[in-house]
């Protein structure tokens, strides 16, 4: 019960921080997307100061604003995030074939979708809210590397499986044709080329890279590398960075220990050396990873998870981390709001511990931020900011936070 009436009493606290830092955030949004984040060593910066923060994931918000008259849902989850101190945002610049596609055949495009990423990066700006722009599915969901393999297949290439996507010609070929139409189109809002605005504040190669052909992720590290180099030959103003979940290869073979039981095709060190690669990620999902074991269980591993890696980007990577996805799913046996707000705050706890050593844990993005009516969008990890008030305090302490460090911490 003091445990519970603790946590409360940090809730309402939050709460108290959450109209100062409102008020501070208005003042702010009109020059808050001035200058691009840089890297320097291990850690973030912008217009030469440390740059820490705390942001969330919204997938949805191109695909919700190519239709016009429901682009009201993208302004009001970015005037809550804002409002929350919630100052990034990682969002989808892809959608390759089937229903409301971006790229509807290698090379073809739909304007009105186009036109909707146009919107929420012109959005984004409006509020402050910087973005990190994603070019590629690992999974079907939005066509993702399968569509590729079967575009290919479509012109005769011999495509034995979806994982020929890193390696075949055809697909590679189509993919840096995707990434230079996303990297050099003008903004019909803006009027700004994407490579030119620094209201992106990163590129991601692909969400969550995985290769069932090869598990010591050597594949993928090369088609990292290429990928890397075409980017940057593009735009040399905006960081990289892979999409990884942070899965250990081949390279640190004692580090695999730290894996939760198997391996995905990855090396999160050998990829995240390649120096066309800004920052690290990792990603967190212990119910699903962990599925049947405790919340003790689940919370010791996530510790370990996040100490091992924030080690390793400070001491063999010498470059900047971010846990780029983590949340706690509705679906869970036994789940309860109580239950997503503890985890939430020991995450968060971890995230300024390490980020108060030296800045190289630059932030979090909880997945992920929702407007009112969209239930059809619900994972399971959906927040509705302006119907879960609780973790919308836990939310505003942690953005506060992490600004207040920000002036604080030394580099």
């Amino acid at each position: 019960m003091a445990s519970f009436q603790r946590i409360i009493s940090y809730i309402f606290v939050l709460f108290l921080l959450s109209l100062a830092l409102a008020c501070e955030a208005r003042v702010l949004f009109e020059n808050a997307n001035e200058g691009f984040v840089r890297v320097n060593g291990a850690h973030f910066e912008l217009n030469g100061s440390p740059f820490l923060f705390n942001g969330f994931n919204s997938y949805w918000l191109m695909h919700v604003a190519a239709e016009p008259s429901e682009r009201y849902k993208v302004s009001e989850v970015f005037k809550e995030a804002s409002s929350a101190g919630l100052s990034v945002c990682r969002t989808w610049a892809f959608s390759d074939g089937g229903d409301m596609a971006l790229q509807i055949s290698p090379g073809v495009y739909d304007e009105r979708v186009f036109q909707g990423l146009d919107f929420v990066i012109s959005e984004a700006k409006k509020y402050g809210v910087r973005l990190i722009l994603s070019f590629v599915n690992n999974y079907n969901d939005f066509g993702g590397k399968a569509q590729y393999a079967q575009w290919a297949r479509n012109v005769g290439a011999q495509i034995n499986g979806e994982d020929d996507f890193y390696t075949h010609y055809v697909t590679k070929d189509y993919f840096k044709s995707h990434i230079q139409k996303v990297v050099t189109r003008y903004n019909t809002i803006t009027g700004m080329a994407y490579k030119d605005d620094s209201t992106i504040m990163a590129w991601e190669l692909m969400n969550e890279p995985r290769n069932k052909a090869d598990y010591s992720g050597n594949t993928v590290n090369a088609w990292v590398q290429e990928m890397a180099s075409f980017v940057k030959s593009l735009d040399n103003k905006h960081l990289l960075e892979i999409g990884m979940e942070g899965f250990y290869g081949d390279s640190l073979p004692d580090r695999k220990s730290v894996n939760p039981g198997y391996q995905v095709g990855t090396d999160f060190i050998n990829s995240h050396l390649i120096k066309e690669i800004d920052f690290a990620t990792i990603h967190a999902y212990t119910d699903q990873w962990l599925s049947g074991q405790s919340d003790d269980a689940q919370m010791v591993f996530m510790q370990r998870w996040m100490t091992s890696h924030w080690q390793d980007a400070k001491n063999i990577l010498k470059k900047p981390l971010v846990l780029a996805e983590f949340g706690k799913s509705s679906r869970d046996p036994g789940f309860s709001q109580h239950i997503r707000d503890t985890f939430m705050i020991t995450i968060y706890r971890n995230i300024y511990s390490f980020a108060k050593d030296g800045g190289t844990m630059g932030g979090s993005l909880i997945w992920q931020l929702v407007a009112q009516g969209m239930e059809n969008y619900d994972d399971g990890y959906c927040i509705d900011l302006g119907k879960n008030p609780s973790t919308a305090g836990i939310i505003v302490g942690q953005s506060h936070a992490m600004t207040t460090l920000a002036r604080l911490v030394q580099v």
